[in-house]
């Protein structure tokens, strides 16, 4: 069960963090993954990693705010491979600062980076897997699109459209075969949540606030991935796949 072999993947933001924690389980299963980012070196140093491993993968470093470049990459894995089979949109940023201090630069900023670059991507992701009549889109949105807090506006809206956005894609992409679920992580000692770890104050309130008692570990995201690129998930669509160690379920 879910065997990925055969499958072609591209992962973006995938050079770091649970980009690159969804890189290595879905080549575990067996899937070529192509890794994106923007640090080319970085993504050559990851490949070789998993190549040592004896998986199959590659890179493709663009930034996924260009239009152009991301859909070029998706539309030339389709010709050098003959099929398109997973879309993980996971490339992206969050600004921190109280409303009454948010330029709007930095809000469109990052509603390009966590919305309309997904947005991008997915469209050229269902290009390419309409002819083939099957496909995985995996958005990778987040628990605070549910459980919003102070100084992240533009972060919580960003991520609350992908899940909106998930389920319409959903819906029109059901009759080709094309599944396209969202994942929202919980709280993990990531790069990006470097400075929350560092605090102690908040990093005891995770700690207390999630039923789990802890952070998330990086490995710990990668099967939820592998599950929705399944054909074992070939009837699950429109969801909304929490990974939070119970944040979201408990008052």
């Amino acid at each position: 069960m879910f065997n990925l072999n055969g499958k072609i993947a591209l992962i973006t933001g995938a050079s770091r963090g649970l980009g690159w924690a969804m890189a290595q389980s879905l080549a575990q299963a067996g899937a070529h993954v192509v890794l994106n980012a923007r640090d080319s070196d970085a993504l050559r140093a990851r490949v070789s990693e998993l190549q040592a491993q004896g998986w199959s993968a590659d890179s493709a470093p663009f930034d996924v705010t260009d239009a152009a470049a991301a859909q070029a990459c998706v539309a030339g894995l389709k010709e050098k491979w003959g099929r398109f089979d997973i879309l993980v949109a996971n490339a992206g940023i969050n600004h921190r600062r109280a409303l009454v201090d948010f330029e709007l630069d930095d809000f469109n900023r990052v509603i390009q980076t966590n919305l309309t670059a997904v947005w991008v991507l997915s469209k050229a992701a269902a290009q390419a897997m309409l002819a083939q009549a099957s496909g995985r889109i995996i958005l990778i949105g987040s628990m605070s699109a549910m459980n919003a807090r102070p100084g992240i506006s533009a972060y919580v809206a960003s991520k609350g459209a992908v899940h909106a956005l998930g389920r319409q894609l959903a819906v029109e992409l059901a009759p080709q075969a094309i599944t396209v679920n969202c994942i929202a992580p919980g709280f993990f000692a990531t790069e990006m949540n470097t400075a929350l770890v560092d605090n102690p104050e908040f990093n005891d309130w995770v700690k207390k606030r999630t039923p789990a008692g802890r952070w998330g570990r990086l490995e710990e995201i990668g099967p939820a991935a592998v599950f929705l690129a399944s054909d074992e998930a070939s009837f699950v669509t429109g969801l909304v796949m929490t990974v939070d160690g119970g944040f979201t379920s408990a008052m």
